[in-house]
């Protein structure tokens, strides 16, 4: 493989001067083998006294093409490519650079493991095919578009061998231990540990390295301690017996080793090995706007945006099924090792400056036939890997923390933060325990908005057989979703219709203004937003990134979010726009589009604190997977929460027809809650 990457290498540096091209492909050539010859030499020239200041510099120019002061004229901008190359042949090569950035991990990480060699080389050798189709042809013809969309499939389907076992292996099994021996191995007081990962540093990682390092020993470890404490609770809660796993996806954003490190050692000592695996590279493996592993910062969000769908220029039935069953053989070549994986304990981040997605014309984009062949990967590689990662055996647990993004108050922000994360347990057990025995005496609970909010949603609830053993909330506390507050439920579907509606809210990092979501018998009729001039365009928007290219999704959950602490210091340093998902939830009622909360473990009894079986973990969708498995499940579940001050009422409904007020203009109204209140007068 190094042969192989030297020949690679020595070829490309011809390429940069070499002027056998007819224009205008000339200069895209010239300048994507420059690209990859300076980013070789870079990284190779890096050693163990290469300082911080010389690492900036290099990590600078590795990813200066498509930061956003730069993208208007990198081949990496579909716009760009199609603009000087033409529509096709600006697609397919604009693709091909994005993937040929992937070099820049896969170098750093074959310094360490030569396994990577092998990513190298091939990234290498497709750029120079698709070179040598252009300088084979005479007389300044150029190779048709058919003939590079032909090699371009090819290498992602040949390359998929490689990509699709490697992902399963690093997920699996500690063999790629890169990033975890520069967690546990670097000397972290000097922050030059941070560019020898790879990935683009930026203040936000350079300022949280910083940040940890002015706690105390005490301190990191009550960070981590929380974070594993959560993961092992998740098993308890549940009935899981952990003592069977032995391997832990540990998912954390960089500036955070020195708690890392810290939680490492405590999964350790419950039995468990760190796996730490680095986000998606290869188209193959997920959308490059995919966030799940071990990252840095986003270079640029439009650009990972606008190569989101980049799949629509080789995905077809044939390629859908060899992926299909390279995954079911990776899993199978894996089993033991599967069967061992716990689940992910994931660190995410929050603060980073909104986005809202331009619409880039020239960005691929799946056809109709290809959305539905991406639905159905979807679905069978979910039934794939719960069939060898069983739902009922697994947990996780997820937590988040402020960024120095986030503005001036960052360090207070992150003080609260952690306040947040450790709220008193019973407390909340007991106020959302009022909130659950009222619920479970209604049929269904309406909620409508105030103001200019429209929402008005009634969302039928369970029939319990047994109100004295059952129950159709979880009372949800500080486990495996911290922080604590919210009671949730899966709806029944028949019977729950109605408008949500909800002025701003940020999902996955992107932005949806005025987002209007119709239900009929639970599941999606319409939806809306005013991002774009053009309703349609405001419909494809939320189609494409909410529902997931489905015709349509279930109402999966209900929830009544009752951290009032949380809203109340959102509210304090203005940062609902920075809120996580994971902490915007709690500051209001939510709706989750896609699966329930019990997705693939509906079979598992659940039991919430008082002893009551939680029965509500099925709906008319999940419950096909006795019968119809292909259509029980959707991989996806999205929360959208309206604010507490957008809403005009939360009623619970009886079946003689009285009803009872949960939350009445945005503050609890349910006696016994009142204590939730006090952050709001606050």
């Amino acid at each position: 493989m190094r042969e192989r990457i030297e020949l690679a290498v020595g070829r490309i540096a011809e390429i940069v001067d070499e002027k056998q091209i007819p224009a205008p492909f000339e200069d895209y050539f010239s300048r994507v083998a420059g690209f990859i010859f300076n980013t070789y030499n870079l990284v190779e020239g890096i050693d163990d006294q290469t300082g911080q200041e010389r690492l900036a510099e290099i990590n600078r120019e590795l990813y200066k093409d498509i930061l956003p002061e730069n993208y208007s004229e990198s081949y990496g901008n579909p716009d760009y490519a199609t603009a000087r190359l033409g529509k096709e042949y600006g697609q397919c090569l604009s693709f091909l650079y994005s993937q040929v950035r992937g070099i820049i991990p896969f170098l750093f990480e074959m310094k360490q493991d030569e396994r990577r060699c092998e990513d190298v080389a091939i990234l290498m050798e497709v750029f120079l095919e698709v070179y040598s189709s252009f300088a084979s042809e005479e007389n300044g013809v150029v190779p048709e578009v058919a003939t590079i969309r032909d090699i371009l499939y090819w290498f992602v389907s040949d390359y998929a061998d490689v990509t699709v076992t490697e992902r399963v292996n690093d997920q699996v099994t500690p063999e790629n231990d890169f990033a975890l021996r520069l967690v546990m191995d670097s000397d972290l007081d000097d922050l030059s540990y941070l560019y020898r990962f790879g990935e683009y540093i930026t203040e936000n990682e350079l300022g949280t390295a910083r940040h940890l390092s002015s706690m105390s020993e005490e301190q990191i470890q009550a960070m981590a301690d929380t974070y594993t404490e959560g993961y092992r609770m998740g098993f308890v809660t549940t009935g899981k017996d952990l003592s069977k796993k032995n391997i832990v996806d540990v998912r954390f954003v960089l500036g955070f080793e020195r708690v890392v490190r810290a939680a490492v050692k405590n999964f350790e000592k419950l039995g468990l090995k760190s796996v730490i695996y680095r986000k998606p590279v290869h188209v193959a493996n997920g959308s490059t706007i995919s966030r799940m592993g071990y990252y840095g910062a986003c270079p640029n969000r439009q650009y990972d945006y606008d190569h989101k769908e980049d799949q629509a220029l080789f995905l077809d039935k044939a390629f859908r099924d060899r992926k299909i069953e390279l995954l079911h053989q990776a899993y199978e070549n894996k089993k033991k090792e599967a069967a061992g994986y716990a689940g992910p304990a994931v660190m995410e981040v929050f603060g980073e400056t909104p986005f809202a997605p331009a619409n880039c014309e020239n960005a691929l984009k799946l056809n109709d036939k290809q959305q539905k062949l991406a639905v159905e990967y979807a679905s069978k590689a979910g039934r794939i890997v719960n069939d060898y990662i069983k739902g009922e055996e697994r947990s996780f647990t997820i937590i988040a923390y402020p960024i120095p993004e986030i503005g001036e108050d960052y360090n207070a922000i992150f003080d609260e933060t952690v306040k947040l994360n450790t709220l008193d347990y019973e407390t909340y057990k007991r106020l959302q325990q009022v909130i659950i025995d009222e619920l479970d005496k209604s049929v269904c609970v309406r909620i409508k908005g105030c103001g200019e909010n429209c929402t008005d949603l009634t969302v039928r609830l369970r029939e319990l057989e047994n109100p004295e053993k059952e129950t159709q909330f979880e009372n949800c506390v500080a486990d495996v979703n911290i922080p604590v507050g919210e009671v949730f439920t899966s709806p029944v579907l028949e019977g729950t219709d109605g408008v949500l509606f909800v002025s701003e809210v940020y999902l996955e990092g992107l932005e949806y203004r005025d987002m209007k979501v119709e239900f009929k018998d639970g599941t999606v009729t319409a939806v809306s937003c005013s991002n774009f001039e053009a309703p349609e365009a405001g419909e494809k928007y939320i189609r494409e990134n909410v529902l997931k290219n489905h015709e349509t999704l279930p109402l999966g959950e209900f929830a009544i979010g009752t951290n009032t602490t949380a809203y109340a210091m959102a509210k304090h340093f203005d940062i609902f726009d920075r809120l996580p998902i994971l902490i915007a939830e709690k500051t209001g009622p939510h709706f989750a589009v896609g699966d329930t909360c019990y997705s693939h473990a509906e079979d598992v009894p659940v039991y919430n604190p008082d002893g009551k079986e939680i029965i509500a973990r099925d709906n008319s969708f999940s419950i096909r997977r006795k019968t119809e498995p292909d259509k029980a499940y959707f991989n996806c579940h999205t929360d959208i929460t309206i604010p507490y001050e957008e809403i005009g009422s939360i009623t619970a409904v009886h079946a003689d027809g009285s009803e009872q007020l949960i939350i009445e203009n945005g503050r609890f109204a349910l006696k016994g809650t009142e204590l939730l209140n006090e952050p709001l007068d606050a």
